[in-house]
């Protein structure tokens, strides 16, 4: 079986967990649920998330806290581990020890997950990825993966670029968390979607899935190639928003003296894209936690699950995102 979960296919430091449970739920207590059956009980779930990066993670934390709420049958344990790798593992002790019935992982990176799984596994309790996924050396460490399919989206993002570069194109870059599955598999999938297009690369550097970075980053390019850029692959919305204010201040125009192409498709990504300061948006679905609650209970009560459920994604022009932009959730 693949070590990767669709190759290509989503907080608080590590010592001080700030485990905060949502609606009614407390952080003191073990499952109430009966050895995994489910049995109409509630369930205590732990959810460790990436952090708060982005209006992406906003909206997905949100329709997780909504999923996995009291009305439901659950009782959420949440951490949000500010990106930090070693933070977002201690959550998921913190959660071994608080004997969940299962646990869900917004992995921040693809690697480095082994141990924790495995302690996972040997105290019996299931764990489903979400959002993101994981290099492992066995993919039983983990029940299932739901989430988007990041290659995919870079593949659309990179055959619009193709398509809009007509001539001899000069583009950068911002680029998502270093080694975070989203950043890895849309690079590789906006290379295929692009393959023999014009484009020559002249720089690309992460801005960390965020707006302040992805702004930083696109001043540092401005000072560096001036009016040479004609093109920027933001890996999300945020940056590319940051990145407008740079483009802004440099004397430039987003959108015309330099083309954009985002993934994400949150409410201010299409906003800027109905404004003509985008002029490509590639959706990624944030509101992952109905599948996922699913996933949960079914598995939780022993019952088989497909290994993996991607959400279904669009990708947006201006005319479309106008449309969109009165009923969007996001």
């Amino acid at each position: 079986m693949r070590k990767r979960l669709l190759a290509g296919l989503a907080l608080a430091g590590a010592l001080a967990l700030a485990t905060t449970g949502c609606s009614s739920s407390n952080n003191n207590a073990g499952s109430s649920g009966t050895g995994g059956s489910g049995g109409g009980k509630t369930l205590t779930v732990g959810f460790a998330q990436t952090g708060s990066e982005s209006g992406w993670r906003a909206a997905n934390t949100q329709s997780m806290k909504d999923a996995f709420s009291d009305a439901n049958g659950f009782k959420l344990i949440f951490n949000a581990a500010d990106n930090k790798q070693e933070a977002q593992i201690a959550a998921v002790r913190s959660f071994i020890n608080q004997k969940v019935d299962a646990i869900v992982i917004a992995p921040i990176t693809v690697d480095g997950w082994d141990d924790v799984l495995k302690e996972a596994k040997d105290a019996k309790i299931p764990v489903i990825l979400e959002d993101r996924t994981i290099n492992v050396s066995d993919d039983s460490l983990y029940a299932a993966w739901v989430g988007d399919d990041f290659k995919k989206e870079g593949e659309t993002a990179g055959a619009w670029a193709k398509q809009t570069a007509t001539s001899p194109t000069n583009m950068v870059v911002l680029e998502g968390t270093t080694g975070s599955a989203p950043a890895l598999d849309r690079a590789t999938g906006f290379k295929a979607g692009a393959t023999g297009a014009p484009i020559t690369t002249l720089d690309s550097q992460t801005g960390n899935f965020t707006r302040a970075d992805g702004k930083t980053v696109m001043e540092g390019f401005l000072q560096k190639y001036g009016n040479k850029i004609q093109m920027l692959f933001a890996q999300n919305d945020d940056m590319g928003l940051g990145a407008l204010d740079a483009i802004t201040a440099a004397g430039l125009t987003p959108g015309k003296d330099i083309k954009i192409v985002t993934i994400d498709a949150t409410h201010d990504g299409l906003q800027a894209l109905a404004d003509g300061k985008f002029n490509y948006v590639v959706e990624c679905n944030p509101l992952l936690g109905p599948q996922v609650a699913d996933l949960v209970k079914k598995v939780v009560a022993g019952e088989s699950v497909p290994k993996t459920q991607v959400a279904t994604d669009q990708s947006f022009t201006q005319e479309q995102a106008k449309a969109a932009l009165p009923d969007r959730k996001y």
